[in-house]
């Protein structure tokens, strides 16, 4: 990928999704864009404001990100690559702050309810505060008494704060996988993967029919997940991930199966598996 690349991420700065970011496009020198939402993210790239974008899917211990899913669904854009982020939570505070006297500790719902043991242990007394993510949590600090904040040690250092515990996390396989999006999908490597959309008849046995054209084509699915149709009261989509490529014949045949047997399919792109090295 060429260098002078625009990349906007779920921000604040010091987030997960900004390293997420920082990984994919290594060495490219890219500049990076912060967006206060998801949205926004999905905006900046259609409307040709920002080359590519860099947004949250699932995480390993609490699933789906719902409002990404459901604006793959809305929106025109293609997934162009992924990365799997191990994530790692620290304790961070204000420099010179006392723990003994910390009354209140900041984060995201996600983080405070991933460090739950650590937080049981240490702070059993303390007010856990909710905000929008572990880097706004950290930025916050400079505006709250006594208070420490669960967040990432990119976030400590952007906001001059200090870190003083590393990895509270109760369980260390903890990952967040993210996509990005981009106008097109990627050219075929080899090791690839696609996602796409679809809803099935509603007919006995669809569903199954579905999966059986990638079953008899030897495709393996990595993932399958349904979500309510907006304006549909009952009625839902699937999201499907799979090994392989949109363009290898037996990738194609199972489409063109599944087309048939399905009300509608859309296929979200098709792009190299992660890897450390894949970017």
């Amino acid at each position: 990928m060429s260098k002078g690349l625009r990349i906007v991420y779920l921000g604040p700065e010091g987030t997960f999704c900004e390293q997420a970011a920082r990984r994919y496009f290594y060495g490219t020198d890219p500049a990076l864009i912060a967006c206060p939402t998801i949205r926004d993210v999905f905006d900046a790239v259609e409307e040709t404001k920002a080359t590519y974008g860099a947004v949250p899917v699932e995480n390993s211990l609490e699933g789906s990100e719902r409002r990404t899913l459901d604006l793959l669904l809305e929106k025109e854009l293609l997934i162009s690559g992924e990365v799997d982020l191990r994530v790692v939570h620290n304790l961070i505070v204000r420099p010179r702050t006392v723990l003994e006297n910390v009354q209140v500790i900041l984060s995201h719902p996600q983080a405070l309810a991933q460090c739950r043991k650590f937080l049981e242990k240490y702070f059993p007394k303390a007010e856990l505060g909710e905000v929008s993510s572990t880097a706004r949590a950290v930025q916050q600090l400079s505006e709250v008494e006594n208070a420490a904040a669960i967040g990432t040690e990119t976030a400590a250092q952007r906001y001059g704060m200090e870190v003083v515990h590393r990895q509270i996390e109760d369980d260390p396989n903890n990952f967040t996988r993210f996509f990005i999006l981009g106008k097109e999908d990627r050219m075929p490597t080899g090791r690839d993967k696609t996602s796409l959309i679809f809803s099935a008849k509603h007919e006995p046995g669809s569903l199954f029919q579905v999966l059986e054209a990638f079953a008899i084509r030897g495709i393996n699915l990595t993932k399958i997940e349904s979500r309510p149709q907006r304006g549909r009261p009952w009625e839902y989509v699937f999201y499907l991930d799979f090994e392989g490529h949109r363009t290898e014949q037996g990738v194609k045949e199972a489409l063109e199966a599944m087309r048939r047997r399905c009300i509608f399919v859309k296929i979200l792109g098709s792009y190299p598996k992660y890897s450390e090295n894949s970017s």
